[in-house]
């Protein structure tokens, strides 16, 4: 019998036109372009404007471009998981706004919280309905409004985040060589006291009180959060490759999480590659979140080839950290 495998076979991005520069953040906090480039390599970040509009609101511009790209309809999607920390609402889950807004009938969906990791996570579980035999048709969303929760008073925080989304489906293949081959993913719930939203789950529900104080922004212990995910998204990066008997030369591209340009040369440097084989995209839209992988995959897309080895990496919030392993399966 055929082995099934699953494949990403297209990919849509989006960001909003509006950008937030660094010179913009002089006037609203304390820093300047230099501190924040040589501490984040962040020079411009992107936030959605607009009365009333949410992230599905992204999603439904990329995820219509990667239907236009792909030839098919929403309603030949059959499984929508969205990989979020800024859901539209607490419930209905933003797969479910996200459907009807493309008009998408024959999907089942819901929405996936594993902070900057969240779209590792969903690709995962995508790629598992694939090899299931049970679903054709899976799209994988990934983004973020961070702009909703940041605190523009706080300098921690606010020059990294921007917001953005990008979107992939994945399918069927019986092509040997191509698709998703591995992946080693991991949470560790140590870390959520360093990096979280205090107020507005259930724990802690809104009250006058938390709005004051301020406790519905990202909140983020940038030293302990930096030394565990140098750590983190470097080892299983040399995991991955160490267990698909991958060197250097055989990776084509990097494709790590924009958090922080340091964290992606560490990684990068324990992998043995150098910065041509290195996606970035944090210079011009910081740190998306749950965008940052698949619009990195949209941006360079054009660049990928058929077969290329591709290392996806991320950490954040909670700890969740992983790393997929992927050979691409079409020339675009």
């Amino acid at each position: 019998m055929t082995k099934i495998s699953a494949a990403i076979t297209a990919v849509g991005g989006y960001v909003p036109p509006d950008v937030l520069s660094n010179a913009d953040l002089e006037k609203l906090v304390d820093t300047n372009d230099e501190w924040i480039l040589s501490r984040t390599g962040i020079k411009e970040r992107r936030i959605l404007k607009g009365e009333g509009l949410a992230t599905s609101d992204m999603a439904v511009e990329a995820v219509n471009e990667l239907l236009r790209k792909r030839g098919i309809t929403a309603n030949d999607l059959e499984v929508i998981i969205f990989c979020t920390v800024t859901a539209d609402k607490i419930f209905p889950s933003s797969a479910c706004i996200l459907a009807d807004k493309i008009g998408a009938k024959n999907a089942f969906g819901y929405d996936l919280a594993a902070a900057c990791s969240g779209f590792l996570f969903g690709l995962e579980t995508a790629t598992r309905f694939i090899e299931s035999g049970r679903y054709k048709n899976v799209l994988v969303v990934g983004g973020d409004k961070m702009s909703s929760i940041i605190d523009y008073t706080d300098r921690n925080t606010c020059i990294i985040f921007g917001d953005g989304l990008g979107c992939v489906l994945i399918e069927p293949t019986e092509e040997e060589n191509v698709g998703i081959i591995d992946s080693v993913l991991k949470i560790d719930g140590y870390g959520r006291n360093f990096l979280y939203q205090k107020a507005g789950g259930s724990q802690y529900p809104p009250t006058h009180e938390s709005i004051d104080a301020r406790e519905h922004f990202v909140y983020q212990d940038g030293k302990t959060v930096y030394k565990f995910a140098v750590t983190g998204m470097a080892d299983v990066s040399a995991q991955i490759m160490e267990r698909n008997h991958l060197t250097a030369d055989d990776i084509a591209w990097l494709v790590p999480h924009q958090a922080n340009l340091r964290i992606i040369d560490a990684t990068a440097e324990r992998m043995g590659l150098g910065k041509d084989k290195v996606m970035i995209n944090i210079d011009h839209f910081g740190n998306t979140t749950n965008g940052t992988l698949p619009l990195l995959l949209w941006e360079w897309e054009k660049k990928l080839k058929k077969g290329d080895n591709l290392v996806l990496a991320a950490f954040g919030g909670g700890f969740t950290w992983g790393a997929i392993y992927i050979k691409w399966a079409y020339n675009s």
